[in-house]
C-alpha cells in the first residue's frame, strides 16, 4: 500500500512539472521590436495560440498585406498570427505551429523555445520544412 502511495505521489508531481513546463509560454510577451504585445493562450484542443493585444501606434490599423482580399480590413488588435502548437517534452519546444507577420502578409511554419532566461521567448519561422532557413526573432515577456 505504501508503495503504490509513493508510485502515485511520484506520477503525480511529474506531471505537475511537465505541465508547468509545457505552460510556461503563456503570458503576454513583446514581440522584438516592442511595437505589439501577444498573448499566448491555451485553447480547449490543447493547443497554443497567440493573438495581438495591444498596438504602441496605429491601434486601428488594418491587416491590408493580407493575401485574402476578405481579412484585409480585419484589424489588427485581436488578430491570431500564432496557430496550433504543440509542446514537445523531449525538445523542450512548441512545435508544429504557425507564425503570421502581418507586415508582408506571410504565414511561416514556425517552433519556439527557451534557453536561459525564461522571459525570452524564442520563435522561428520558416518554409518548406526547413527549419534550417528561416528568420529568428526573441521575445520579452511583459511585465506590469
Amino acid at each position: 500500500m505504501r508503495n503504490k502511495f509513493c508510485l502515485s505521489a511520484m506520477l503525480l508531481f511529474f506531471c505537475a512539472c511537465l505541465a508547468a513546463q509545457q505552460n510556461k509560454v503563456l503570458d503576454t510577451w513583446f514581440n522584438e521590436d516592442e511595437t505589439a504585445h501577444i498573448r499566448i493562450f491555451k485553447a480547449t484542443n490543447g493547443k497554443y495560440y497567440g493573438k495581438i493585444e495591444w498596438l504602441k501606434e496605429d491601434t486601428d490599423r488594418l491587416d491590408v498585406n493580407n493575401p485574402d482580399i476578405n481579412k484585409q480590413k480585419e484589424p489588427l488588435l485581436g488578430l491570431l498570427i500564432l496557430e496550433s502548437f504543440l509542446y514537445d517534452e523531449d525538445k523542450e519546444q512548441w512545435n508544429n505551429g504557425t507564425i503570421y507577420d502581418p507586415d508582408n502578409g506571410k504565414t511561416y511554419d514556425c517552433y519556439m523555445w527557451f534557453e536561459e532566461n525564461p522571459d525570452i521567448l524564442l520563435i522561428k519561422g520558416y518554409v518548406l520544412g526547413m527549419k534550417f532557413v528561416g528568420r529568428q526573432t526573441q521575445w520579452k515577456r511583459v511585465t506590469m
